[in-house]
């Protein structure tokens, strides 16, 4: 029997009392924030460190940066970029800009300056706010160039707004208030009741919210267009899929200027009306100290940082607050998630989707395990969410046969409706409105779907296709082994071959012969690899996605 997308088998699958639709409750989300306000304006919004905010403290503060950017010429369309780590700061933000009227451009921390200068050609920011290191080390240099029409920078300390300066973030460390910037601290620190926002038309549901940047993995980071409507269905995906309650605690455990970061932790906690646990970055021990504090109920994460929370000893009994925890940006092993299920206490949940579906299409709901497919060995990253339909498709766009390889397609109210002032881009990624994801895999018959590799990453050994996930699968069943990444080397014989980078769990020893051994007795001759260099971490992204980039460059 052969199933195809138009039958929607998924929804077979679904557990009981969810549905194939939503209607999404908040199409802004400045109406979720004016709700809590109305409703409950002393209720945490924000736990950092060991300082709580309030609604109301959001509101305010928000309603004075975005004063302040309008009397400084901040017109509605403009956008306001946003060079933060996880603080309150980037919320302020990003409510600052949407009642401003403008738009928030959403700017990797990580960059220097060069890849900051090729953001801001990009999104064309006239406002700035900005760590005041990252300004002072980074972002001054970029714009003395005087190519730029930033015309404010607002400046922060991420030792500002708490009291706790942990030294494992921040021994040594100083607020440095550049001279030349204006000061958040300062500006909400002002005596006197806060003017309120400018009085400005709310926010179309197709209005352009935020700038969200591509990882740019596999070529120059575009900026997806991501509407408040996007960001409203998708936050809503999350609490419906998972069954999360009103005001239960959220981890921001992805970085927020990311997609899964902004949606699966800041709107989703906007959504809920709870508070949103922020620690500035990923550090496992001041994590499992803030989950400790503060008992979050849901996270979502790279794998990476689940395993680095378990590295560092957390146990079962630490995670009793949490419902779900669940992870998307990379592959999850089933060996990997079984060793996190006895570590953490709680089974892993998949979550798959891309910058450009404003976070997620497909999801493994709350009460359901995804499966492991017998014939390759991956689990499945789960089944399309409310309202959005999945195709696996070959080279020519023609659907094939159900287990069939093919790229994944999606269609839904979470897809954008393109990159930020690129026409070109748009229509080759999104011909239709439907995103071709580059992503190769296959649904089965229960509507299930399961990630092989990207296309691009396939490789051609000896006139045979060999994808790079197969490979993977086998090496990380190795009880030695923590994390891997398979590629294609040249070879003047069989044109490519495959070579393994691993990584091993700590105390563990292993020789590369031993691990080539381990694949070439479970697998074809032309899929075993060749080489396998053993090395301290795989380089990634912070979302969790392998820089196959870095590896080939050794």
């Amino acid at each position: 029997m052969t199933t195809t997308s138009d039958e929607r088998p998924w929804l077979a699958t679904y557990p009981a009392g969810l549905t194939g639709s939503i209607t999404p409750e908040h199409t802004t989300p400045l109406t979720m924030l004016r709700r809590h306000v109305r409703e409950r304006p002393d209720a945490p919004a924000a736990h950092y460190f060991d300082t709580t905010l309030s609604w109301a403290d959001l509101d305010a503060a928000s309603d004075r940066v975005a004063s302040l950017l309008v009397s400084r010429g901040f017109r509605p369309g403009d956008r306001l970029g946003l060079f933060l780590q996880n603080s309150p700061a980037f919320v302020i933000g990003l409510l600052a800009a949407w009642k401003a009227g403008g738009i928030a451009a959403a700017l990797s921390p990580l960059s220097k300056a060069q890849e900051l200068e090729a953001l801001l050609d990009d999104c064309v920011p006239v406002a700035l706010l900005a760590l005041d290191d990252l300004y002072e080390d980074v972002v001054r240099a970029v714009l003395a160039s005087g190519r730029h029409r930033v015309h404010t920078v607002l400046t922060v300390s991420a030792l500002d707004g708490q009291g706790r300066d942990d030294p494992r973030f921040f021994a040594g460390a100083s607020r440095r208030r550049p001279a030349d910037t204006i000061d958040l601290h300062g500006l909400l620190a002002a005596t006197g009741t806060p003017a309120p926002a400018p009085a400005l038309a709310t926010p179309a549901p197709d209005d352009p919210a935020v700038l969200a940047y591509t990882s740019g993995t596999t070529g120059v980071p575009k900026g997806a267009t991501i509407t408040h409507a996007n960001l409203g269905f998708s936050a809503q995906v999350y609490r419906d899929l998972i069954g999360l309650r009103p005001g239960e605690p959220v981890l921001a455990l992805s970085p927020v200027f990311h997609v899964t970061g902004l949606v699966g932790g800041v709107h989703l906690a906007l959504l809920l009306g709870s508070p949103l646990v922020l620690t500035h970055r990923f550090h496992p021990g001041v994590v499992r100290d803030a989950v400790r504090e503060w008992r979050p109920a849901f996270a979502i994460a790279s794998v990476t940082a689940y395993l680095a929370l378990a590295d560092d000893g957390a146990r079962p009994e630490e995670f009793t607050s949490f419902r779900a925890i669940y992870t998307g940006g990379a592959p999850l092993e089933p060996e990997v998630a079984d060793r996190l299920e006895a570590d953490l206490g709680h089974y892993v949940h998949n979550m798959y989707g891309q910058t450009e579906t404003t976070s997620p299409t497909h999801g493994v709901p709350l009460g359901l395990r995804a499966p492991v497919h017998a014939a390759t060995g991956s689990l499945s990253v789960g089944l399309p969410v409310f309202d959005t339909v999945s195709r696996i498709v070959d080279e020519t766009g023609r659907e094939v046969p159900t287990g069939e390889f093919g790229e994944i397609v999606t269609a839904g109210p979470q897809v954008v409706a393109g990159y930020w002032d690129n026409p070109t881009a748009t229509a080759r990624a999104m011909p239709g409105g439907e995103l071709r994801t580059g992503d190769v895999g296959f649904m089965d018959e229960a509507g299930w779907f399961y990630i092989v590799d990207r296309r691009s990453d396939m490789i051609n050994a000896a006139g045979y296709k060999v994808w790079p996930r197969e490979v993977e699968v086998v090496l990380a069943a190795h009880p030695a082994v923590r994390e891997v990444a398979v590629l294609g080397i040249a070879d003047d014989y069989r044109g490519e071959s495959v070579k393994a980078f691993v990584a091993l769990r700590p105390g563990a020893t292993t020789t590369p012969a031993e691990l080539v051994e381990h694949c070439r007795e479970q697998m074809a001759a032309f899929k075993y690899p060749r080489e396998v260099e053993i090395v301290a971490r795989l380089p990634r992204t912070l979302t969790g996605k392998v820089l196959r980039r870095e590896l080939r460059r050794g």
